[in-house]
């Protein structure tokens, strides 16, 4: 029987062991900063409005408070988030905080490209004409793929 070896797992002492490829490792550092640089170029992309979400869209004058008071902590925490995923990328073991970090930057990676593919539950990869969309969708499969053998890994530590 073979016995299949998760890519995320606690260890005894309260650690995580990572189990990537070195191909896996590169493209997992090098998404932190592509994601960055559009959240800096582009701050009105309508494809970051998932990770930016309007708090009072009926009433502009409470939003724009709230863009003031917290639009710039929820900017650093997630660039914070990702330059954390960038700088581990390489790591076979991380605390339990860094992974709890990569499941936020995952998310917030996913985020972005689901809403850039404009995804649905019943999305498929036929759904795409385009190679690049495709390329896409694929990234988004594998980032769902580690991002839920990170929480299955981080919910056993419960």
């Amino acid at each position: 029987m073979i016995r299949f070896r998760r890519r995320v797992e606690r260890q005894r002492d309260g650690s995580f062991v990572v189990r990537l490829s070195e191909d896996e490792r590169r493209l997992l550092g090098s998404l932190p900063a592509q994601l960055s640089a559009v959240v800096d170029a582009e701050p009105q992309d309508p494809w970051l409005q998932r990770l930016f979400p309007t708090a009072y869209p009926h009433d502009p004058e409470r939003e724009e408070e709230w863009r003031l008071l917290m639009s710039v902590d929820l900017h650093d925490r997630r660039r914070a988030q990702l330059r954390t995923l960038a700088e581990t990328a390489g790591a076979t073991t991380l605390t339990e905080d860094e992974l709890l970090t990569w499941s936020q930057a995952l998310n917030d990676l996913r985020l972005y490209l689901g809403t850039r593919l404009d995804l649905t539950e019943e999305t498929t990869e036929a759904d795409f004409d385009d190679e690049h969309d495709r390329d896409l969708y694929a990234l988004y499969s594998w980032l769902g793929y580690l991002q839920e053998e990170v929480i299955e890994a981080l919910s056993g530590a419960l």
